[in-house]
């Protein structure tokens, strides 16, 4: 157990440059107390209470603006940065060295019932108020950027943004561990500014091909419309 604990601080230390001393992360980092509380309740859960695992969730809530539901699974090394408004939902499943920022979902899309919330893989960085909603995977060393809404299965290594959420591949970034998550999140492509770009450059190829067109007409002796 303490060397559980242990590795909860260690994490902290190795994705958060802000954090200065043990003792700082042990009283101001709700993000840390969110988890513990998560792990008593979940304890008791997984053994059939229900109202005792959703008082300490309440509680948690009320403390650190973290709400996980006691019966969500999560894996070992997550980092939860600042952490406000957070929401995980029941039959989430988190793997190993997952990062998420304040804001972030995860959560269904109805009242479906069984699971209905999504499962995230390792290494898998969620950026600031993303919402990932529905019952499928996030692959292994991937990014949802900011304020992104995904609604449908993730690869492995992939980058998504936008919404609904638009996958975009990087290749050669691939995370093999936590030495080496990839914390940029705000290095993402932008598919719509790559489209208003790309519509750019048809629009002068064709200006280009109209003004050639009018010098021949004009050569021709024939007036352009």
């Amino acid at each position: 157990m303490f060397a559980r604990l242990q590795k909860d601080i260690r994490v902290i230390f190795e994705r958060d440059p802000a954090a200065r001393t043990v003792w700082e992360v042990l009283l101001c980092y709700p993000g840390l107390h969110a988890i513990w509380l998560h792990r008593i309740g979940h304890y008791f859960y997984k053994r059939g209470w229900v109202v005792f695992p959703r008082m300490i969730s309440n509680i948690a809530r009320f403390i650190t603006g973290i709400e996980i539901h006691p019966g969500a699974t999560i894996g070992e090394g997550l980092f939860i940065d600042h952490g406000t408004g957070i929401v995980i939902g029941e039959t989430a499943e988190l793997g190993e060295n997952v990062t998420l920022y304040q804001g972030v979902t995860l959560g269904g899309t109805g009242k479906e019932k069984g699971k209905r919330h999504p499962t995230i893989g390792n290494n898998v960085v969620v950026a600031s108020g993303a919402k990932v909603l529905g019952s499928f995977t996030v692959g292994d060393n991937s990014k949802i950027g900011a304020g992104s809404v995904v609604l449908k299965t993730v690869p492995p290594n992939s980058t998504v943004v936008g919404i609904p959420g638009q996958i975009v591949w990087h290749n050669g970034k691939k995370v093999n561990g936590i030495e080496v998550i990839d914390l940029q999140h705000d290095d993402l492509p932008d598919p719509v500014q790559e489209m208003m770009q790309c519509l750019q450059h048809h629009m002068f190829k064709l200006e280009e091909r109209i003004n050639l067109l009018e010098e021949e007409l004009k050569k021709n002796g024939i007036k352009s419309i």
